[in-house]
Protein backbone atom coordinates (compact mmCIF):
# COMPACT_ATOMS: atom_id res chain seq x y z
CA UNK A 1 0.00 0.00 0.00
CA UNK A 2 2.81 2.32 0.92
CA UNK A 3 4.53 1.47 -2.37
CA UNK A 4 1.42 2.47 -4.36
CA UNK A 5 1.27 5.82 -2.55
CA UNK A 6 4.95 6.48 -3.39
CA UNK A 7 4.29 5.76 -7.07
CA UNK A 8 1.28 8.11 -7.06
CA UNK A 9 3.34 10.84 -5.36
CA UNK A 10 6.15 10.46 -7.93
CA UNK A 11 3.67 10.63 -10.80
CA UNK A 12 2.15 13.77 -9.38
CA UNK A 13 5.54 15.42 -9.17
CA UNK A 14 6.41 14.40 -12.76
CA UNK A 15 3.04 15.59 -13.98
CA UNK A 16 3.41 19.00 -12.44
CA UNK A 17 6.99 19.42 -13.77
CA UNK A 18 9.67 21.65 -12.15
CA UNK A 19 8.60 24.25 -9.61
CA UNK A 20 7.48 27.42 -11.32
CA UNK A 21 10.09 30.22 -11.24
CA UNK A 22 8.92 33.28 -9.32
CA UNK A 23 8.04 36.17 -11.59
CA UNK A 24 10.34 39.23 -11.56
CA UNK A 25 8.77 42.14 -9.76
CA UNK A 26 8.66 45.66 -11.19
CA UNK A 27 11.20 46.82 -8.62
CA UNK A 28 13.60 43.99 -9.55
CA UNK A 29 13.19 44.76 -13.26
CA UNK A 30 13.91 48.47 -12.75
CA UNK A 31 16.90 47.60 -10.55
CA UNK A 32 18.34 45.34 -13.28
CA UNK A 33 17.73 47.98 -15.95
CA UNK A 34 19.43 50.64 -13.82
CA UNK A 35 22.46 48.40 -13.33
CA UNK A 36 22.76 47.86 -17.09
CA UNK A 37 22.43 51.59 -17.80
CA UNK A 38 24.98 52.54 -15.13
CA UNK A 39 27.43 49.94 -16.44
CA UNK A 40 26.95 51.16 -20.03
CA UNK A 41 27.34 54.79 -18.98
CA UNK A 42 30.55 53.95 -17.09
CA UNK A 43 32.00 52.13 -20.12
CA UNK A 44 31.10 54.94 -22.53
CA UNK A 45 32.45 57.62 -20.16
CA UNK A 46 35.66 56.03 -18.92
CA UNK A 47 36.53 52.98 -21.04
CA UNK A 48 35.60 53.56 -24.69
CA UNK A 49 34.49 56.50 -26.79
CA UNK A 50 32.82 56.47 -30.20
CA UNK A 51 34.59 58.61 -32.79
CA UNK A 52 33.81 59.37 -36.45
CA UNK A 53 36.58 59.97 -38.99
CA UNK A 54 35.75 63.32 -40.65
CA UNK A 55 38.62 63.81 -43.12
CA UNK A 56 40.87 61.92 -45.52
CA UNK A 57 44.11 62.59 -43.59
CA UNK A 58 44.41 58.96 -42.41
CA UNK A 59 43.52 57.20 -45.67
CA UNK A 60 43.74 54.39 -46.45
CA UNK A 61 44.01 53.19 -42.86
CA UNK A 62 40.90 55.12 -41.84
CA UNK A 63 38.35 56.44 -44.35
CA UNK A 64 35.92 59.33 -44.11
CA UNK A 65 32.78 57.88 -42.53
CA UNK A 66 34.55 55.19 -40.50
CA UNK A 67 33.14 55.00 -36.98
CA UNK A 68 35.59 53.65 -34.42
CA UNK A 69 35.66 52.77 -30.75
CA UNK A 70 38.55 54.43 -28.92
CA UNK A 71 40.20 52.76 -25.93
CA UNK A 72 40.40 55.50 -23.27
CA UNK A 73 42.04 53.30 -20.64
CA UNK A 74 45.24 52.15 -22.33
CA UNK A 75 47.07 55.50 -22.33
CA UNK A 76 45.42 56.91 -19.20
CA UNK A 77 47.56 57.88 -16.18
CA UNK A 78 48.16 54.78 -14.06
CA UNK A 79 46.13 54.43 -10.89
CA UNK A 80 47.89 52.99 -7.84
CA UNK A 81 44.88 51.01 -6.57
CA UNK A 82 43.57 49.53 -9.83
CA UNK A 83 46.60 49.88 -12.08
CA UNK A 84 47.67 46.18 -11.98
CA UNK A 85 44.21 45.14 -13.21
CA UNK A 86 44.14 47.34 -16.32
CA UNK A 87 46.24 47.12 -19.52
CA UNK A 88 48.05 50.45 -19.17
CA UNK A 89 51.04 51.04 -21.41
CA UNK A 90 53.15 53.86 -22.79
CA UNK A 91 52.56 55.35 -26.23
CA UNK A 92 54.63 53.55 -28.85
CA UNK A 93 56.13 54.60 -32.16
CA UNK A 94 53.53 54.11 -34.95
CA UNK A 95 50.57 53.99 -32.55
CA UNK A 96 47.43 55.62 -33.95
CA UNK A 97 45.98 58.01 -31.36
CA UNK A 98 42.97 60.27 -30.90
CA UNK A 99 43.74 63.56 -29.16
CA UNK A 100 42.57 67.11 -28.59
CA UNK A 101 44.03 69.53 -31.12
CA UNK A 102 47.04 71.38 -29.61
CA UNK A 103 46.42 74.58 -31.55
CA UNK A 104 44.50 77.05 -29.33
CA UNK A 105 42.56 78.13 -32.42
CA UNK A 106 41.24 74.54 -32.72
CA UNK A 107 40.58 73.97 -29.01
CA UNK A 108 38.09 71.18 -28.34
CA UNK A 109 38.59 69.54 -31.77
CA UNK A 110 39.33 65.81 -31.80
CA UNK A 111 42.06 64.65 -34.19
CA UNK A 112 43.46 61.25 -35.15
CA UNK A 113 47.07 60.75 -36.33
CA UNK A 114 49.89 58.21 -36.22
CA UNK A 115 52.76 58.75 -33.77
CA UNK A 116 55.98 59.13 -35.76
CA UNK A 117 58.17 60.82 -33.14
CA UNK A 118 58.54 60.01 -29.44
CA UNK A 119 60.12 62.35 -26.87
CA UNK A 120 63.80 62.83 -27.75
CA UNK A 121 63.45 61.61 -31.37
CA UNK A 122 65.06 63.54 -34.22
CA UNK A 123 62.73 63.90 -37.23
CA UNK A 124 63.07 65.25 -40.75
CA UNK A 125 61.61 64.54 -44.19
CA UNK A 126 63.51 64.43 -47.47
CA UNK A 127 61.62 64.09 -50.75
CA UNK A 128 58.63 62.78 -48.81
CA UNK A 129 60.59 60.10 -46.91
CA UNK A 130 60.55 60.36 -43.11
CA UNK A 131 63.86 59.99 -41.29
CA UNK A 132 63.68 59.12 -37.60
CA UNK A 133 66.95 59.33 -35.71
CA UNK A 134 68.82 59.24 -39.02
CA UNK A 135 67.03 56.13 -40.34
CA UNK A 136 64.65 56.23 -43.31
CA UNK A 137 61.31 54.73 -42.35
CA UNK A 138 59.60 51.95 -44.27
CA UNK A 139 55.93 52.94 -44.12
CA UNK A 140 53.71 50.51 -46.05
CA UNK A 141 50.57 52.04 -44.53
CA UNK A 142 50.87 55.50 -46.14
CA UNK A 143 48.98 56.92 -49.08
CA UNK A 144 51.73 59.13 -50.46
CA UNK A 145 50.33 60.78 -53.61
CA UNK A 146 53.87 61.08 -54.94
CA UNK A 147 52.68 63.42 -57.68
CA UNK A 148 52.39 66.04 -54.93
CA UNK A 149 56.09 66.02 -54.11
CA UNK A 150 56.16 69.59 -55.47
CA UNK A 151 55.07 70.78 -52.02
CA UNK A 152 58.59 71.37 -50.69
CA UNK A 153 57.63 72.29 -47.12
CA UNK A 154 55.40 69.23 -46.70
CA UNK A 155 57.96 66.79 -48.12
CA UNK A 156 61.24 68.37 -46.98
CA UNK A 157 60.29 69.36 -43.44
CA UNK A 158 61.75 71.28 -41.61
CA UNK A 159 64.50 72.30 -44.03
CA UNK A 160 62.23 74.29 -46.35
CA UNK A 161 60.44 77.48 -45.38
CA UNK A 162 56.73 77.28 -46.24
CA UNK A 163 55.60 79.42 -49.14
CA UNK A 164 51.97 79.40 -47.96
CA UNK A 165 51.45 80.26 -44.30
CA UNK A 166 47.67 79.79 -44.32
CA UNK A 167 47.75 76.23 -42.99
CA UNK A 168 50.40 76.87 -40.33
CA UNK A 169 49.46 77.55 -36.72
CA UNK A 170 50.53 81.03 -35.65
CA UNK A 171 52.23 79.71 -32.50
CA UNK A 172 54.01 76.96 -34.46
CA UNK A 173 55.47 79.50 -36.89
CA UNK A 174 57.03 81.26 -33.92
CA UNK A 175 58.21 78.14 -32.02
CA UNK A 176 59.36 75.86 -34.87
CA UNK A 177 62.95 77.09 -35.19
CA UNK A 178 63.66 76.63 -31.49
CA UNK A 179 63.24 72.85 -31.86
CA UNK A 180 65.55 72.41 -34.88
CA UNK A 181 69.01 70.93 -34.32
CA UNK A 182 71.31 70.01 -37.20
CA UNK A 183 68.43 70.00 -39.69
CA UNK A 184 66.26 67.74 -37.50
CA UNK A 185 63.20 68.57 -35.46
CA UNK A 186 63.78 67.33 -31.91
CA UNK A 187 60.67 66.16 -30.02
CA UNK A 188 60.65 67.64 -26.49
CA UNK A 189 59.85 65.68 -23.30
CA UNK A 190 56.19 64.97 -22.71
CA UNK A 191 55.29 65.57 -26.38
CA UNK A 192 54.84 63.56 -29.59
CA UNK A 193 55.15 64.17 -33.34
CA UNK A 194 52.10 62.92 -35.24
CA UNK A 195 51.44 62.55 -38.97
CA UNK A 196 48.52 61.43 -41.10
CA UNK A 197 48.88 58.36 -43.30
CA UNK A 198 47.64 60.36 -46.31
CA UNK A 199 50.77 62.50 -46.32
CA UNK A 200 49.87 64.76 -49.26
CA UNK A 201 46.75 66.20 -47.60
CA UNK A 202 47.30 65.72 -43.88
CA UNK A 203 47.60 68.80 -41.68
CA UNK A 204 49.61 67.38 -38.80
CA UNK A 205 52.60 68.13 -36.55
CA UNK A 206 54.34 69.70 -39.51
CA UNK A 207 51.70 72.42 -39.46
CA UNK A 208 50.67 72.86 -35.82
CA UNK A 209 53.45 71.34 -33.75
CA UNK A 210 53.77 68.65 -31.11
CA UNK A 211 51.02 66.71 -29.36
CA UNK A 212 51.16 67.18 -25.57
CA UNK A 213 50.86 63.92 -23.64
CA UNK A 214 47.89 65.25 -21.67
CA UNK A 215 45.95 65.90 -24.90
CA UNK A 216 45.91 62.23 -25.93
CA UNK A 217 42.51 60.58 -25.39
CA UNK A 218 43.24 57.01 -26.47
CA UNK A 219 43.80 54.52 -29.26
CA UNK A 220 41.21 53.48 -31.89
CA UNK A 221 40.51 49.76 -31.46
CA UNK A 222 38.24 48.76 -34.35
CA UNK A 223 35.71 50.07 -36.85
CA UNK A 224 32.17 49.29 -35.71
CA UNK A 225 30.47 50.91 -38.72
CA UNK A 226 31.56 52.59 -41.95
CA UNK A 227 29.34 54.62 -44.26
CA UNK A 228 30.07 56.37 -47.58
CA UNK A 229 30.34 60.01 -46.49
CA UNK A 230 31.12 63.14 -48.56
CA UNK A 231 34.52 64.68 -47.92
CA UNK A 232 33.14 68.01 -46.71
CA UNK A 233 30.26 66.61 -44.63
CA UNK A 234 31.87 67.53 -41.29
CA UNK A 235 31.90 71.19 -42.38
CA UNK A 236 28.12 71.21 -42.83
CA UNK A 237 26.87 72.21 -39.40
CA UNK A 238 23.43 73.59 -40.28
CA UNK A 239 20.48 71.58 -38.97
CA UNK A 240 19.08 71.26 -42.50
CA UNK A 241 22.33 69.66 -43.68
CA UNK A 242 22.46 67.28 -40.72
CA UNK A 243 18.83 66.20 -41.15
CA UNK A 244 19.40 65.74 -44.88
CA UNK A 245 22.39 63.48 -44.23
CA UNK A 246 20.42 61.55 -41.60
CA UNK A 247 17.74 60.81 -44.20
CA UNK A 248 20.47 59.68 -46.60
CA UNK A 249 21.77 57.25 -43.97
CA UNK A 250 18.28 55.85 -43.40
CA UNK A 251 17.56 55.43 -47.12
CA UNK A 252 20.99 54.11 -48.13
CA UNK A 253 21.99 52.29 -44.95
CA UNK A 254 22.30 48.91 -46.64
CA UNK A 255 23.77 49.87 -50.01
CA UNK A 256 26.22 52.57 -48.81
CA UNK A 257 27.47 50.93 -45.63
CA UNK A 258 30.99 49.57 -46.17
CA UNK A 259 30.21 46.14 -44.75
CA UNK A 260 33.73 44.79 -45.46
CA UNK A 261 35.15 47.28 -42.93
CA UNK A 262 32.85 46.29 -40.08
CA UNK A 263 34.84 45.10 -37.02
CA UNK A 264 38.13 45.77 -38.84
CA UNK A 265 40.96 46.28 -36.34
CA UNK A 266 42.76 49.62 -36.59
CA UNK A 267 46.54 49.29 -36.86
Amino acid sequence: MAKKEQIKEQAAVEGNGAPEKPKETTVEFLSSLAAVLVTGLFIITFVVQAFEIPSSSMENTLLIGDHVFVNRIQFAPKSSWIGPLLPYRDIHFRDIVVFLHPDPQQAGTYVVKRIIGLPGDHIHLKNGVVYRNGEALDEPYIDHDRENLRDDYRNNFPAVTPSDMDDLSATWMVDLNSYIQGGDLVVPPGHYFGMGDHRAVSLDSRYWGFIPRENIIGRPMFIYWSFETPENQYRKTEWSDRIGFLFKVIIHFFDETRWRRTLQVVK
